[in-house]
């Protein structure tokens, strides 16, 4: 009956241990922690200002794209211009020297070469041109050349390029106006003066593009004047020095002659 009563026992704890739920301790323990509000209101103004401080990036951004397009076309506008400039001053360059030239054939063929009139003041007073020197560089330069590509006043034209040199002695056109001026003096067969001229542009501008025409005007200087031998030595720097431009035929064609 005892044994019977101990089996009974053991058979009810092992049904009871059976039945038992499982430990929860561990999965309570990996359970995600539930976020309070604050912890989402700071997370919602951290990503707020990261927002604004990207936009604010990106409006900067745009702004200096735009100032950048901005200066861009202002450069180009320039470019532009300065293009121009420079075109309108290689054809008054063209012009000029065509009308030297025309001036100095007349020369040396003897036919003489009149300037335009000018008409005495009252009291028979002839007018004196005098610079403007209120003028600025370009429209002092503009108004020399214009005496002689436009109005034909050679001899106006003379003292004109003079005042010019002295009151712009660091200007971009100062070579170029030494040489009109030694080409003038040339024509007028004033050869001495002519001569420094032109020698001015061959020693105090050798990046002139008036230096090759300069060498060869005292290259036919020299030869007009019997100095043979001088003559020979300036046509053959222009040829040495530059040997494709125009100047450096025609200063063969001179070393032809003998």
């Amino acid at each position: 009956m005892k044994k019977a009563v101990i089996a009974t026992a053991l058979l009810f704890m092992g049904a009871q241990l059976q039945a038992a739920p499982a430990p929860v301790i561990e999965a309570a323990e990996n359970a995600p922690q539930s976020l309070s509000g604050d912890d989402i209101n700071s997370r919602v103004t951290r990503l707020e200002r990261l927002m604004k401080a990207r936009n604010q990036a990106q409006l900067h951004m745009q702004q200096m794209f735009d100032q950048l397009q901005m200066e861009v076309s202002q450069l180009r506008g320039q470019v532009e211009s300065q293009q121009y400039q420079v075109q309108q001053m290689v054809e008054r360059q063209r012009q000029m020297y065509q009308e030297l030239s025309r001036i100095e054939e007349q020369f040396k063929n003897g036919a003489p070469v009149q300037p335009q009139a000018v008409t005495p003041q009252a009291g028979g007073q002839v007018p004196v041109a005098v610079p403007n020197l209120s003028l600025s560089e370009a429209d002092a330069y503009q108004q020399a050349v214009d005496l002689v590509l436009k109005q034909r006043k050679y001899d106006e034209a003379i003292p004109a390029f003079r005042q010019f040199i002295e009151n712009y002695p660091q200007s971009t056109y100062t070579a170029n106006s030494h040489y009109w001026l030694g080409q003038l003096l040339y024509n007028k067969g004033e050869m001495a003066q002519a001569k420094t001229a032109f020698e001015t542009v061959v020693n105090s501008y050798p990046d002139s593009a008036k230096r090759a025409d300069s060498l060869l005007k005292l290259g036919m200087i020299a030869a007009d004047a019997g100095d043979k031998a001088g003559a020979t030595g300036y046509f053959n720097r222009v040829v040495k020095e530059y040997g494709n431009s125009n100047a450096a035929q025609l200063a063969k064609k001179e070393l032809s002659k003998g």
